[in-house]
């Protein structure tokens, strides 16, 4: 078992299989050029894979695959495969922006794949269009019903930001009560790779504009990163703080990125690399580093009003 200074059980790890992205959101990395890694730099499925097992075997029972846009790297469908087949009982999940998932979603499905989380910004296809710049909204649209179709369990995520898609809090609730799945809204996270000028909605505006149509009662918090409310009808939607101390408070991940740096907390820049290791075949050093990077996961994030983050959050997943 993995269990850091804070006495915090670890055992959920966000694993990046690409940094590539095929939108470029306002909030993540707008003005990012299409650059290419060498191959060599990034970590073979097979690499990944070893690593996990012995993350698995220190007793990590939830694994999201995330990128950039993981459905950009080819036979993602294999790498489940590999992880699902290890340990069946696996909770394996996905984070996609949904553009490429009604063409994957039925064989991410049959590799054991249980859960997508799928990124929602607008209902408005001229403004998804500004926020990913890429006209993207109807390819979401049809994966998420794919996904649904296909028997995943589905959660959607809208970073919300002021002037841009902030009145469409309403809509996007009532389009995930008519799915019948749990929407999250996501403050937006100052970085230094977003969009200038962009302004986060906090938390309890987002509960007050939901307030004027809809009654709700706050959920007991589990071991995740949202708070978590029920409407009136049974219908269940989240809020994810980042900069709220209770965030970090239940955090249990740590993460993986596909050049193969293991990071303790998404807002601090120290890392540890255990490619070297793992392509040397030396699980003990791999196993070693492990425990570091547990052992010395921070209490609670770097963010601060007036420091903002320089991480890139295409490398680690968000």
């Amino acid at each position: 078992m993995l269990i850091d200074s804070f006495n915090r059980t670890i055992d959920y790890i966000r694993v990046s299989v690409t940094s590539r992205c095929n939108f470029r959101c306002l909030y993540c990395m707008p003005n990012t050029p299409f650059e290419w890694i060498p191959h060599e730099n990034v970590m073979r499925y097979e690499e990944m894979f070893e690593f996990l097992k012995l993350a698995i075997d220190e007793g990590v029972k939830k694994i999201r695959i995330t990128g950039g846009e993981p459905l950009v790297r080819k036979d993602l469908d294999k790498f489940v495969k590999m992880l699902h087949d290890y340990k069946p009982e696996l909770d394996l999940a996905l984070t996609t922006n949904g553009y490429y998932l009604k063409k994957y979603a039925k064989k991410l499905k049959d590799a054991g794949l249980k859960r997508v989380n799928i990124s929602i910004d607008s209902l408005k296809s001229e403004v998804a269009e500004k926020i990913a710049q890429r006209d993207c909204l109807n390819n979401v649209l049809e994966g998420i019903d794919e996904a649904i179709k296909v028997g995943f369990q589905v959660k959607l995520n809208t970073v919300v930001m002021k002037g841009i898609n902030d009145n469409e809090i309403l809509d996007l609730l009532e389009f995930a009560k008519n799915k019948n799945v749990i929407i999250r809204f996501i403050e937006f996270m100052e970085n230094e790779r977003a969009y200038p000028g962009i302004k986060r909605v906090d938390s309890k505006e987002v509960l007050e504009k939901i307030k004027t149509k809809f009654s709700f009662k706050e959920l007991p918090k589990k071991n995740e990163a949202s708070k978590n409310f029920m409407l009136e009808d049974g219908n269940i939607f989240g809020i994810i703080e980042p900069h709220n101390e209770e965030f970090c408070k239940s955090c249990n991940r740590i993460r993986l990125t596909a050049e193969g740096y293991l990071i303790p907390c998404l807002f601090f820049t120290e890392s540890y690399n255990i490619k070297e290791a793992i392509r040397n075949g030396d699980i003990k050093k791999a196993a070693e580093i492990l425990k570091d990077v547990v052992k010395n996961k921070p209490e609670k994030n770097d963010w601060q009003e007036e420091k903002i983050s320089d991480r890139a959050f295409w490398e680690t997943g968000g």
